[in-house]
């Protein structure tokens, strides 16, 4: 087992379980959603991501005696509520939108069944999880639809956590990215891996030359010479005299970047390097992106904005709990009825057609236009596989550029507007 996830949560997760005891309310049965309200800065869809990890998490869900010991010293919750802790283990169901998946506001994306007690302890590392990695799923996607075919890297380690920095690769690498530079996520993911070296590496050589000869010999003539940490033109005759015409690319990570990339791929062609590509990095985000896929840049490198969401770190999603048995054992829907923060009570399934998305509050009777969006992630307890590891990301990446290809070329446009197509609930 890995690390304890338990204590990645609020206190009040806790406190509510500690009142729920006490009130004998515990261990109704309850159905909590996630969903958002609204896409955030006005995009026209949301990608989902994270539900692989989430089932990871919540697989290690568990209340150890160290961190046991910890909550009674700190009088968080009662003894009676430790010894519950104690032996907590998620034994309900979840279902929801497979990653890769389109949402929109007000899709069903979760759906979380058991008891009060086991099912609101979750409503933390869910949040956590699914907020930030669909929110960089979501953004990445609009980077690949602005890079218009060519290959894109995730390389933002070194602006965020060094853990988000491995679940901000894997979310890129399911929206579309083809590449990280962050090892771990190669690792643990699957994901390819690329990088060569920085200017530190020019620096310390007595000249440029010296570096791109020392590089090549050690990579290979196919490896990426940086060429801007001096003068860029003459980098470029440098880089096809140490490597010969068969280098592999040359990178570019400043300047007037749609003028610096013409003007290098006629210098690299006019000294026969026909084949060698052109990295483009420096702060790209999506926008930057798109103004440059007229050019002859061939590859895009992306840090800060993927990995920040392109300035919406959080996809906004919520954690409501929507039906419940009563004290005489019926269900119940329930809502917040707080102005600008409703949402439609009762479980729920969701259908996508082309034209709209449409969720059924109970009993579905879709038609067959429509498509099913929920599979089944956990099943009285016991985590489906097929959602996990290395090959569900590859299925997932594999998976959204399929739904994606269904959206309209209005609903792929970068600039805000209104949800690509419409939620429906009946």
């Amino acid at each position: 087992m890995s690390a304890s996830t338990a204590l990645l949560t609020d206190r009040y997760e806790l406190t509510m379980i500690d009142a729920a005891l006490k009130g004998g309310h515990a261990d109704r049965a309850c159905v909590f959603e996630v969903f958002a309200r609204r896409l955030s800065g006005g995009r026209r869809y949301g990608v989902v991501a994270g539900t692989g990890r989430l089932l990871d998490a919540i697989e290690d869900f568990r209340f150890d005696e160290s961190t046991l010991r910890w909550l009674s010293a700190e009088k968080v919750v009662s003894p009676e509520t430790l010894d519950f802790l104690a032996d907590y283990r998620f034994r309900g169901s979840i279902r929801g939108y497979r990653e890769g998946e389109l949402f929109f506001p007000g899709s069903p994306i979760v759906q979380v069944e058991g008891t009060f007690a086991e099912s609101v302890i979750l409503e933390t590392l869910v949040l956590s999880i699914l907020n930030y990695d669909c929110a960089v799923a979501t953004a990445a996607s609009r980077m690949v639809t602005a890079a218009d075919g060519h290959d894109l890297i995730e390389m933002g380690s070194r602006r965020t956590s060094e853990f988000a920095a491995v679940a901000a690769a894997r979310a890129a690498f399911i929206a579309g990215f083809g590449a990280t530079s962050n090892l771990e996520a190669g690792r643990q993911w699957g994901i390819p891996t690329r990088g060569t070296a920085a200017h530190s590496f020019t620096l310390l050589h007595d000249s440029e030359e010296d570096a791109f000869r020392s590089q090549v010999a050690a990579l290979g003539a196919g490896t990426t010479l940086l060429v801007d940490t001096y003068d860029v033109r003459s980098a470029i005759e440098t880089a096809v005299r140490v490597a010969g015409t068969e280098l592999g690319a040359v990178r570019l990570d400043s300047g007037d970047l749609p003028n610096l990339v013409r003007d290098v791929r006629a210098q690299l062609d006019s000294l026969g390097a026909t084949s060698t590509k052109i990295v483009v990095t420096n702060d790209l985000n999506e926008n930057t992106i798109a103004a440059l896929r007229g050019t002859p840049a061939d590859v895009f490198g992306v840090g800060t904005s993927v990995v920040t969401g392109a300035g919406y770190p959080a996809a906004g999603l919520v954690y409501k709990l929507v039906e419940h048995v009563d004290a005489a054992g019926n269900w119940v829907s329930v809502a917040k009825r707080s102005p600008e923060k409703s949402n439609p009570a009762g479980r729920k399934t969701a259908f996508r057609s082309a034209t709209a998305e449409t969720v059924f509050v109970g009993e579905p009777k879709p038609d067959s236009s429509m498509r099913a969006l929920d599979v089944s992630f956990i099943a009285d307890g016991v985590i489906d596989t097929r959602w996990r590891g290395p090959r569900a990301v590859a299925d997932a990446r594999e998976y959204h550029q399929t739904v994606r290809a269904e959206l309209t070329e209005a609903a792929l446009r970068l600039s805000p507007g209104d949800p690509a197509i419409p939620t429906v609930i009946r």
